[in-house]
């Protein structure tokens, strides 16, 4: 599943994107081998390893891009650096003052201080600092891009340096920084309001580490580099061989799907250190000896086992091979949690939709043929296959922006137009077709049951209008997103549950997560009024009107509202309530400890 960022941006594959296998290597013997991680862990450490099973395999060590922004690779990160905020099982942000202090200095005009702690330093002894928040500043702001798109979103001159899963338009807002005299601490000052500014900046990857992989000297040289880098002027575009060596590695160095031979390329900053990579199978993180935040790890070990199949997952926390299961949910999956004895079972709507996005290139340029596929899509009998066993009383979710919960969702469903594709109607798409039999490429992971399950419906019923259904299915879909290889994709979207940079994030033109390219210029207008409108009212009242227009545009359609389902085993604790965003069980990893004698 991919995430659906906040203000900078995150963009999650919801439940169940890439994974391979069922079965988990143990780590390897020499999985503690490198100078950066601690076998031992803090002195603090009560002992014991919980295993937590996932569907997805991961496959990065930077979750920011808009390949690795997956809900795995996410949850990983998370456990394994520190953040100038995090959000909590209640959807509270909460800020880790025992890693940096953030400051609104003044609202008028907007201005924000981030100061790192002295003494904070990655796994490698080297100091965390304000190179590295003006790195992830550059990332997250977009501030050197200068691509100009055409009206169907395509880049037609300059270029988009980092490939940001989130929205750059928040931080668009700010000029470069200035850095403080203490070399740790970094001043914003916005241009207009911002609604999500106490979440648009992160620590991310370390800034030295990109610098040496570029070619440059060190972390402030890269600092200089981007200091005498003028903002990017789409009508004026200029090559920047430099700073594409730096973009192209922060883009692509960190994937991998094995621990690397160099450890600069999986340095943490917070409790927990990845220690064994075993590829599609598993991730082990323990206690990271550099650290000395108030997040303190309790545990000897993390692992993390990719398990794809429910079933599978149930069967292996039955048998103790894991403690903590969040499967992909599905008809049998909450029946057979609730006869597995000594465990906790969680249960709860997840802030994640599954739907189908439609390219508006190729095949699907012509507006019509879009309709006329979306008329064919049996949104009630996907539904009633993959949800509707699991809460009966669900109904088709006619929203891409909220959840019927929500205040706005009657409203939108008013005028968004998403209500007149509930159940198929093939004589319409026929005559909207006129005679035409189009080749649709439909991608989607072969290994979700869920996104089989409607693949399967989809194209039986595209078929009766004359469609030709190419199947696309692929484990390795997510890398595929926006690579102009398909034609629709199925596949989810997860939220944070904070703010409301997801939707320029997805939506906006020229966006990274805007994977089939939707562009509507009135649209684009709205979404940067709305991140810089701070009244919530006023908020929903422009996300109806941008829904409006995302409607009609016909390249888009949500199915459903997914639910979740997570089991603990009692031996485990510190995992207490349902987690309905992104991070899941991930999101107190320090606070997790186990006691064999429950």
């Amino acid at each position: 599943m991919k995430i659906r960022r906040l203000s900078a941006g995150v963009a999650v594959i919801a439940a169940g994107a890439l994974v391979l296998t069922a079965c988990s290597n143990e780590p390897s013997d020499n999985a503690s081998a490198s100078p950066s991680a601690s076998s031992s862990g803090a002195a603090s450490t009560t002992g014991g390893t919980v295993t937590v099973s996932e569907t997805n395999e991961f496959f990065s060590f930077n979750p920011s891009t808009a390949n690795g922004n997956t809900d795995i690779n996410s949850k990983i990160s998370l456990a394994t650096n520190s953040h100038l905020y995090y959000i909590d099982d209640q959807l509270k942000v909460q800020h880790d003052d025992s890693f940096a202090k953030t400051e609104k200095l003044s609202d008028d005009p907007l201005t924000v201080k981030y100061t790192i702690n002295e003494g904070k330093k990655w796994s490698d002894g080297e100091p965390i600092d304000a190179n590295d928040l003006v790195l992830a500043w550059a990332v997250f702001s977009g501030y050197y891009d200068d691509a100009k798109t055409d009206d169907s979103g395509e880049v037609v001159s300059g270029a988009s340096y980092f490939s940001y899963a989130g929205s750059t338009l928040g931080l668009g807002l700010t000029d470069f920084p200035e850095i403080g005299d203490d070399g740790r601490s970094i001043t914003l000052k916005y241009s207009k309001p911002f609604s999500d500014w106490e979440v648009a900046l992160d620590l991310d990857r370390p800034a030295h580490v990109v610098a040496k992989n570029a070619g440059l000297a060190d972390a402030a040289a890269l600092t200089d580099l981007l200091k005498n880098t003028p903002r990017g002027n789409p009508d004026k575009p200029a090559k920047n061989d430099a700073l594409k060596k730096v973009a192209d590695f922060y883009n692509t160095g960190f994937d991998s799907k094995t621990l690397p031979s160099d450890p600069e390329l999986y340095l943490s900053s917070g409790p927990y250190i990845v220690s064994d990579v075993q590829e599609g199978q598993s991730v082990t993180l323990v206690p990271n000896k550099t650290y000395d935040g108030d997040q303190t790890p309790k545990l000897d070990s993390i692992v993390m086992r990719t398990i794809a199949d429910p079933s599978a997952a149930i069967t292996a926390l039955k048998n103790g091979e894991v403690d903590v299961v969040s499967p992909q949910a599905n008809a049998d999956t909450l029946a057979a949690l609730e006869g597995v004895p000594g465990v906790q079972v969680h249960q709860g709507l997840q802030l994640a939709f599954d739907h189908i996005d439609l390219n508006s290139t190729g095949v699907f340029k012509d507006k019509n043929v879009r309709e006329a596929f979306l008329k064919t899509i049996p949104r009630q009998a996907i539904l009633d296959a993959i949800i509707t066993p699991l809460d009966p009383k669900a109904t088709v979710l006619n929203s891409v922006l909220f959840v019927p919960a929500q205040p706005g969702y009657a409203k939108t469903i008013e005028t968004n137009g998403f209500k007149d594709f509930v159940e198929p109607d093939i004589a319409g798409a026929k005559e909207l077709l006129g005679g035409k039999t189009p080749t649709v490429k439909l991608l989607y992971n072969i290994n979700n049951p869920n996104r089989v399950d409607a693949y399967t419906l989809i194209a039986k019923s595209a078929k009766e209008a004359g469609f030709k259904i190419v199947d696309e299915g692929d484990v390795d879909w997510g890398s595929r997103l926006g690579d102009g290889s398909y034609d629709a994709s199925i596949f989810g979207w997860i939220n944070s549950g904070v703010g409301v940079s997801g939707v320029p994030q997805i939506y906006g033109t020229g966006q990274s997560s805007n994977f089939n390219k939707m562009s509507d210029k009135a649209a684009d207008a709205q979404m940067s009024e709305l991140i810089q409108t701070i009244d919530p009212a006023a908020q929903e009242d422009l996300q109806v009107q941008i829904e409006q227009k995302i409607g009609a545009t016909f390249t888009t359609l949500p199915f459903f509202q997914s639910v979740g389902v997570d089991a603990v085993a009692d031996r485990v604790k510190g995992i207490d309530t349902y987690n309905p965003n992104q991070n899941g069980v991930w999101w107190n990893t320090w606070e997790w400890t186990v006691d064999d004698a429950s």
